[in-house]
């Protein structure tokens, strides 16, 4: 299928784009790599007046490494992380988790603001932002605010961006070198969306126990979301195996999981205790050997 038809615009500023958003009448959908968005017009499951295009604002694709952290602007596409070695120590589970994302030619353009947007819960990039504790930056007329990752998703395909305002970029909190993580994803093919996935990270006090304990589940429910009953169980425990395959049961076990033409609940739980398990024995390998 095509889509319907529309006017195509490509402003030069941030600016500029604004006062089209304020000014133009009827639905306005903005396009960055439009590897979700594009697909989205040709079923015509939005038939918008205007597409507007980001691609000719400067600034949009710069990565910020600082003491404070990172930096991400949205039109930053996942081959940019890919290639981008330092960030591969400000932000290594950020990286490990941009190998699962999709395939080569969708990586090849597709963006985090878009992927943000679009607020897919069987992406990866919604539940890393919530499970890295992110700040995503929006801007509108009345100038710009700040949203941490875990209020800017609503639901499926649903976010608090208002629809004059234009996200900007997602800010990552420092990562510690000696900071453990793991993540795991299962898909039915290699690119395809997760059935399951679970990004995890944790710090060791003296005593060698776990603090400040994130388990974040992708393709569980109608948005991304922490698992912060585990969490809770964790933090002050020293972990094994055993202890997190334990608390993952019971943790999940209280919840409910969506039935689908993929899996059914119950077996969409045991994969993601099995994500969950396989997530934390990846970032306790090198606190064992």
């Amino acid at each position: 299928m095509k889509s319907t038809d529309f006017n195509y615009i490509s402003p030069h500023s941030i600016e500029e784009a604004l006062q089209i958003l304020d000014q133009t009448e009827g639905e306005v959908k903005i396009i960055s790599g439009g590897q979700s968005l594009m697909p989205i017009l040709n079923y015509r499951l939005a038939s918008p007046q205007l597409l507007m295009d980001l691609q000719g604002i400067s600034g949009l694709n710069h990565v910020n490494i600082s003491a404070s952290g990172t930096t991400l602007g949205a039109r930053v596409r996942w081959v940019d992380i890919e290639e981008h070695t330092k960030l591969r120590e400000s932000q290594p589970l950020l990286c490990a988790a941009i190998d699962h994302v999709a395939h080569y030619q969708i990586r090849n353009r597709g963006t985090i603001g878009g992927s943000l947007a679009h607020a897919d819960p069987a992406a990866e990039m919604p539940g890393l932002a919530v499970a890295l504790e992110g700040v995503i930056h929006l801007v509108g007329p009345q100038g710009s605010r700040r949203v941490n990752a875990e209020n800017f998703f609503l639901g499926q395909l649903s976010t608090c961006i208002a629809s004059n305002e234009i996200l900007m970029s997602i800010e990552l909190p420092f990562w510690p070198k000696d900071r453990a993580w793991g993540f795991s994803e299962f898909s039915r093919r290699k690119g395809d969306f997760a059935m399951a996935g679970a990004a995890v990270w944790f710090d060791l006090d003296k005593s060698g126990a776990a603090s400040n304990v994130h388990i974040g589940l992708i393709g569980t429910g109608e948005k991304p979301m922490r698992l912060v009953d585990a969490e809770a169980k964790l933090n002050g425990q020293r972990l094994t195996g055993h202890l997190v395959l334990d608390v993952a049961k019971e943790c999940l076990g209280q919840m409910s999981f969506q039935s689908d033409i993929q899996a059914s609940e119950k077996y969409r739980r045991a994969l993601m205790v099995e994500m969950i398990s396989k997530a934390f024995a990846q970032a306790l390998q090198p606190l064992n050997d």
